[in-house]
């Protein structure tokens, strides 16, 4: 270091440098461990659910032991009136008796039986009050629960599509790229007999995605990109059959991926469940016969 150069940093002091970019191997890192939370989010918070609507089947079998403590009461105080007329001094309330005086053999029975009505009912009736308060506390709570693992889930998925974008930041221009936003011509090479687009395009994807069955490029054909190097087709499942849900979302995922970068790879359009995008939106495509003609069981991408 020169002597102005030591000079220099001794005025000014250590020169901050910015914080190193994550690798593409740390934010597929980060990418995995997010989306294995997100699917534990989403399991607790179907299991909350159940919970839910537990403690809500549990507040109305309360209210229903309330209804029945009620009918039991007012069924005792009439079975208690009709007691009651047999016997003047049923009537009496002990408490206004003179001392010395004690109630008739019948009427201490009834007195006897309305007590332990009230104290039957009474206790039925905080059954009834410790039940429902215990349910709606259940549903306050788990309710609450489901709020958070919701909010979480959704912070979750945030920073996936966050790391989403950091990686895709990371994908190389495709070759050929005009300083109009073109492209410019291109022949296939290769053993794979596609154009160096179409290669960065398929191994981007292949990089991107856990892909279940076999991607398919060049083909002999007299129409279409396939016969030129310039597109091909991921399937989804064995070929002839409708995918399952999950590949539904795997190809639903390529194809908004494929979109979001066609203009950095340089994607024409892609083909998905009977439907065409030029990057203006699916447009539905007419009926060719079968799941595979119809791309039910593939997606398609084609390149400039």
């Amino acid at each position: 270091m020169s002597v102005g150069a030591l000079a220099a940093a001794l005025v000014l002091g250590p020169v901050a440098t910015a914080a190193p970019k994550p690798t593409e191997g740390e934010l597929k890192k980060q990418l995995t461990s997010l989306e294995k939370k997100v699917d534990g989010l989403i399991a607790k918070y179907h299991v909350a659910r159940e919970d839910l609507a537990k403690a809500r089947t549990a507040e109305k079998a309360a209210r229903a032991r309330l209804v029945k403590a009620e009918a039991d009461y007012v069924a005792a105080q009439h079975e208690v009136g009709k007691l009651a007329g047999l016997n003047y001094q049923a009537t009496v309330d002990p408490r206004m008796l003179m001392p010395g005086m004690q109630l008739s053999p019948l009427a201490a029975q009834l007195q006897a039986e309305k007590a332990a009505k009230m104290t039957e009912f009474a206790k039925k009736e905080k059954e009834r009050r410790d039940a429902a308060a215990a349910a709606k506390k259940l549903i306050v709570d788990i309710k609450q629960q489901s709020e958070d693992i919701e909010r979480q889930r959704k912070d979750a998925e945030q920073l996936i599509d966050e790391i989403q974008d950091k990686l895709d930041d990371l994908i190389p221009m495709g070759p050929g790229k005009l300083s109009n936003g073109g492209w410019a011509p291109e022949l296939p090479t290769g053993s794979d007999n596609i154009t160096p687009r179409t290669r960065l395009m398929r191994e981007e994807i292949k990089d991107a995605f856990k892909l279940h069955y076999t991607v398919g490029c060049f083909r002999v054909d007299n129409m279409g990109e396939h016969p030129l190097g310039r597109a091909c087709d991921f399937m989804m499942s064995s070929g002839g059959a409708m995918p399952t849900a999950a590949n539904v979302a795997l190809g639903n995922k390529i194809s908004d991926w494929a979109l979001k970068n066609r203009t950095k790879l340089g994607v024409k359009y892609v083909i998905w469940r009977q439907r065409i995008n030029h990057g203006s939106g699916w447009r539905l495509m007419g009926n060719r016969g079968g799941i595979t003609a119809n791309h039910y069981d593939h997606v398609h991408i084609s390149m400039f």
